[in-house]
C-alpha cells in the first residue's frame, strides 16, 4: 500500500509535471493573491526586513517556488528542497541563482548549524511534527530563525472542511493529524526559547454570513481589524510564527 508521503509525492510531481509542460512564468507567482492574503503578506513582510544579504537560507516544502523569489530577492544564499523532483525542476526553470535539492524535511540531508534562517510557507504538516521541529532546530546556527506561514487546526470548521478535502481525495490522513496547532507552537517556543506567533482570520469562517450585508473589501478589512486589535487565536485560520535559536 502506498504511503501517505509517497501519495503526496506523486500530486505534486503530476501538478509540477503539468506546469513544466506549459510556460512556468505564468504560474509561479513571486507574491501569492488570496482572498485572504493578509498572513502571506505578513510572511514576507518578515522575510524582507530579517533576511540579509549573504545569509544562508533553507527553504523547506518549496513546492514550485511561490515564494522563493521574495526569499533570493534579499541576496541571501538560497537552497530550496522538497521531496518532489518535478516541483524542484519548476524553480530551476524559473530561478537561477539558488540551490536546489530532493529533500525529506523528516531527514534534512544538511550539517548541524547549517543556516541562518528556515522558511516554510504550508508545510509544516508534511512531516512528523516533533521530527520537522527537531531537524529545523538542528540545522540553525544558534541565533538563527525560522519564520513560516500555515494553517491552524484548532477552529472545528476548518478541521471539518479539511477533513471533507481528505474525503474527496484531495489530502491525506497524516496531513490531517499533522496540521499545525496552537500546541505544536507552543513547543516552537519551548525548543528555540523565543517565538513571535501573530494570527489571521479568526472571523473568516462567517464571511458567507457577512458577505450578505457588505462588500467583499468591506469584509476583509473588517476581518483584518478583528485581527489587530483581539488576536483571537483559537478561531484563526492561519498563523505567521518567527522563532529564533536562542538555546
Amino acid at each position: 500500500m502506498i504511503s501517505d508521503k509517497d501519495q503526496e509525492r506523486q500530486r505534486y510531481d503530476l501538478r509540477a509535471s503539468a506546469l513544466l509542460e506549459s510556460d512556468a512564468k505564468e504560474f509561479v507567482t513571486k507574491s501569492i493573491v488570496l482572498p485572504l492574503n493578509a498572513p502571506y503578506v505578513c510572511y514576507e513582510k518578515i522575510i524582507k526586513e530579517h533576511l540579509k544579504e549573504n545569509d544562508k537560507v533553507l527553504e523547506i516544502g518549496a513546492g514550485t517556488g511561490k515564494f522563493t523569489g521574495i526569499l533570493i530577492s534579499t541576496g541571501a544564499h538560497v537552497c530550496a528542497t522538497d521531496i518532489s523532483p518535478a516541483s524542484l525542476e519548476v524553480i530551476k526553470k524559473e530561478y537561477r541563482n539558488l540551490t536546489v535539492k530532493i529533500a525529506d524535511m523528516e531527514s534534512l540531508p544538511f550539517e548541524a548549524e547549517s543556516f541562518d534562517a528556515v522558511v516554510s510557507a504550508g508545510s509544516l504538516s508534511y512531516g512528523d511534527n516533533q521530527i520537522v521541529m527537531d531537524e529545523i532546530y538542528r540545522v540553525l546556527k544558534h541565533g538563527g530563525i525560522l519564520v513560516a506561514v500555515d494553517s491552524l487546526n484548532n477552529n472545528p470548521i476548518y478541521r471539518l472542511n479539511r477533513w471533507m478535502h481528505y474525503l474527496r481525495g484531495n489530502r491525506t490522513m497524516s496531513t490531517l493529524k499533522r496540521m499545525p496547532n496552537l500546541s505544536l507552537i507552543k513547543k516552537y517556543k519551548q525548543k528555540f526559547g523565543y517565538l513571535d506567533d501573530r494570527y489571521f482570520g479568526s472571523i473568516s469562517w462567517a464571511f458567507p454570513l457577512l458577505k450578505i450585508t457588505l462588500r467583499q473589501n468591506d469584509v476583509l478589512k473588517f476581518s483584518n481589524w478583528i485581527d489587530r486589535c483581539l488576536s483571537i487565536k483559537a478561531s484563526a485560520f492561519k498563523f505567521v510564527m518567527i522563532a529564533k535559536k536562542t538555546k
